[in-house]
């Protein structure tokens, strides 16, 4: 990305080296993500100037490290998308996603839309199966180690913002908006043993997640505000779901869904907010005092969080297969207008 707005450009480097604690990762998929797109459209600003080689959502194989990473060379990994510095007190506190030290490929350092991405090598997750470097497919997934990339970030994401909203077995979670993000959401909350609503404005979403965990979708253009929580509340009460305590996770990243999930909140609710929106809403926070409810942001996922990820995707409780498309990373123009303007239907994985 040379500038916001503008075409992305080839560029050559030819200067990947690892420092100390560092590893170069050749590059086998990198994920499109929302964020990308508002690097690149919307005016977001990266940390990094540009030119920034954009992408976060990174798998590959260690070809060089250096002192002190010398034990990942040679394996297969994932990349997380946000690494903390791990030592600062933030860290040491257990609070590594608000690390001012952490590095996020794509906008602190070049991303890896690319052929080879230099990282800090402690939060790396070892893909440790046989085949990973050769292209098979892994475990029950059916995924190879290109398709795996997406883990950072559109798995792991929706992942970290339901373990920090507590949710057990027998909880009922909504999910608002089931693109990337929050179609995994829906997966990894119905794999915990949760029973799961989703709101989304695409049928086609709604229809590809009913076999994937979705035990009811609803399109909220459909239906006034009043009768979507009366349906929600109807559906609670035949399913023997609480009527208190419910997990709402808004992932569609829009002002609309924002207002959606928050007025769902009911006596004793946590609100997730995982989507991100350049987007006001006006809301009444008094909600959260009447409904002794709570409102929490979440910030990518901490590195620690990631075998465990990886784990229910290998294990196929979680359906990355169907969900996710490979393109050429020569495609990269047309891949990310195509997701811009919201033609596909599947998380795009590009591949050098």
């Amino acid at each position: 990305m040379t500038a916001a707005g503008e075409p992305l450009a080839r560029a050559a480097d030819e200067t990947f080296e690892a420092g100390p604690g560092e590893a170069v990762v050749r590059v086998a998929g990198c994920g499109v993500c929302h964020t990308d797109l508002g690097f690149l459209y919307d005016g977001v600003a990266t940390r990094q100037a540009a030119p920034i080689a954009l992408g976060h959502e990174i798998s590959g194989e260690v070809v060089a490290a250096g002192a002190g990473a010398e034990e990942w060379l040679g394996r297969a990994v994932i990349i997380p998308a946000v690494t903390p510095c791990g030592t600062c007190a933030d860290c040491e506190a257990g609070l590594g996603a608000i690390c001012t030290g952490q590095v996020m490929p794509g906008n602190d350092i070049q991303g890896g839309f690319a052929s080879h991405v230099t990282v800090p090598a402690h939060g790396l997750c070892h893909v440790d199966v046989p085949g990973a470097l050769a292209g098979a497919a892994l475990g029950e997934s059916g995924c190879n180690l290109a398709e795996l990339s997406v883990i950072a970030d559109a798995v792991t994401t929706p992942y970290q913002a339901i373990r920090r909203a507590g949710l057990e077995a027998g909880d009922f979670a909504i999910v608002v908006g089931l693109g990337g993000v929050g179609g995994f959401a829906v997966q990894i909350a119905a794999a915990l043993g949760a029973t799961v609503a989703g709101f989304d404005i695409n049928p086609a979403r709604l229809a590809s997640l009913k076999d994937h965990g979705l035990a009811l979708g609803i399109d909220p253009s459909q239906s006034d505000p009043r009768e979507i929580k009366k349906t929600i509340r109807s559906f609670a009460k035949e399913k023997g779901l609480p009527r208190t305590g419910w997990k709402i996770f808004e992932c569609s990243g829009s002002g609309p869904g924002q207002e959606l999930a928050f007025n769902l909140m009911g006596h004793g609710a946590h609100l997730s907010v995982v989507g991100f929106t350049m987007a006001k809403v006006n809301l009444r926070l008094s909600n959260l005092m009447a409904f002794h409810a709570t409102a929490q942001g979440n910030w990518g996922c901490l590195p620690e969080y990631y075998p465990d990820v990886l784990q229910l995707v290998l294990e196929g409780r979680v359906n990355l297969k169907d969900f996710v498309e490979t393109h050429a990373m020569d495609d990269i123009q047309q891949v990310m207008e195509d997701a811009h303007g919201h033609r596909l239907e599947r998380r795009a994985v590009l591949m050098p």
